[in-house]
């Protein structure tokens, strides 16, 4: 973001940043104000709060995961898997040029319900659209039969909980590098296909 964006787009993207990599509560508003470069009183003039400025933060980054994924299912084919796959791809793209997006993931977690309320709000279409898509392609014999909203949460623990736990997977050598990331999506997406693969 330069400069020259407007004070509210760079206090947003300066607290994404910030609390995806260091985390929420680790992060003052007079830290994000001075990254940015304005004064505390300039950001409280866009944010009143903390919490304001956090719910703002978790429905960007839920709008712009939302429209990635839109944009996979979009373009991907009719197979299931590869539709899949392509969806996992797009949530990890931000990944590669942006890993502090993953963190803020990772964040929402660890704060109160109603702060990540707006968040998972902001994602719930999507939800019961893979609900559905997956009911769907299991009547048809294209993925294996199980409860679809187990599959679509169970798709969803494993591919946050990979991309956003670095500490777990340095434990058996991984390193956050974008080759690394790259090994690390192959073999999540070859795990989903086996595991979701017609029996």
């Amino acid at each position: 973001m330069t400069p020259k964006a407007p004070t509210r787009e760079r206090i947003l993207d300066a607290a994404t940043d910030l609390f995806g990599l260091r985390g929420v509560d680790a992060v003052s508003l007079d830290l994000i104000a001075a990254e940015v470069g304005v004064a505390k009183q300039t950001l409280l003039y866009w944010f009143p709060s903390k919490d304001d400025l956090v719910q703002a933060v978790l429905v960007q980054a839920a709008m712009q995961l939302s429209v990635a994924i839109e944009a996979a299912i979009r373009a991907s084919g009719d197979d299931p898997l590869d539709r899949i796959e392509a969806v996992v791809r797009a949530v990890f793209r931000p990944a590669v040029r942006r890993p502090a997006l993953l963190g803020l993931i990772r964040e929402v977690s660890r704060l109160s319900p109603s702060v990540g309320e707006r968040f998972h709000a902001g994602l719930q279409p999507l939800v019961e659209r893979a609900v559905v898509y997956l009911q769907k392609e299991m009547d048809r014999g294209r993925i294996r039969q199980a409860d679809p909203r187990l599959i679509a949460a169970l798709c969803y623990a494993t591919v946050t909980g990979v991309a956003t736990e670095p500490e777990a997977l340095r434990a058996v050598g991984w390193e956050p590098t974008t080759a690394d990331l790259r090994r690390l999506r192959s073999e999540l997406l070859a795990f989903l296909r086996a595991a979701l693969a017609p029996t």
